[in-house]
């Protein structure tokens, strides 16, 4: 490699960082999931699932979309288990996945509104992101 004076490939650091690496597997998985939250709309039908269980009409009354596109959408988080779905007669209600789903929008809400790691909000996440690595 240009730049480096020693051989980075026995260096102990890099080492080090090969073996926490991820696998191409996880890194796909994981970039796959920032990928459907890159989306704008995906990203506000995320955000209003955080606080509410909607249904798809509702969401598109949020979103300023059809309920044929929030339906395609909700498709991809699905897939994903960022969303979990319910029937309830003809309707269908939504809601997010799980925990961890409502934590990495606040990671990023943070990151977004505050930019401070050190702010008091991103400590607590950062705090309970920490445990749920541990509790697994």
């Amino acid at each position: 490699m240009a730049g480096c004076d020693d051989a980075c490939v026995v260096h102990p650091r890099v080492a080090a960082s090969r073996a926490r690496m991820l696998d191409e597997g996880t890194a796909r998985d994981l970039a796959a999931i920032f990928q459907a939250l890159g989306d704008p709309t995906r990203a506000r039908i995320i955000s209003c699932l955080l606080h509410d269980e909607l249904c798809t009409c509702d969401l598109a009354e949020l979103t300023g979309i059809t309920e044929s596109a929030v339906s395609q959408h909700l498709r991809i988080l699905r897939a994903l288990r960022l969303v979990k779905s319910r029937r309830a007669g003809k309707q269908v209600f939504h809601s997010l996945d799980d925990a961890h789903v409502a934590l990495i929008l606040h990671v990023g809400l943070n990151h977004v509104r505050e930019g401070d790691a050190a702010h008091p909000a991103m400590e607590r996440l950062l705090t309970q992101a920490t445990e749920l690595e541990v509790s697994r």
